[in-house]
């Protein structure tokens, strides 16, 4: 006669704490993105200068951070996590 596997889901949350230190971290890589995008605004509105809004910083370098930010942070959601068990034994 078989036996039902009655075995409960494991309680806690989805991923290993490592994991969510590398979703902060990634979390962090984003934001700095868009803190490299602030700026480039005049004290006079009838002044423009495009060499300030269109700098390398705000239209190559911050969106390239962001896009790292996002990348690193789909790499620590499918990140598995090392098996302590076994390497103790």
């Amino acid at each position: 006669m078989a036996t039902k596997n009655t075995s409960q889901p494991a309680e806690g949350f989805a991923l290993p704490k490592e994991n969510y230190t590398y979703l902060l971290v990634g979390f962090g890589i984003i934001i700095l993105g868009f803190i490299l995008m602030i700026g480039g605004r005049s004290d006079n509105p009838n002044i423009f200068n495009g060499d300030e809004i269109f700098s390398f910083r705000r239209i190559t370098l911050a969106p390239i951070v962001v896009l790292a930010g996002f990348i690193f942070e789909i790499w620590a959601i499918m990140r598995k996590p090392k098996d302590t068990a076994t390497e103790n034994e």
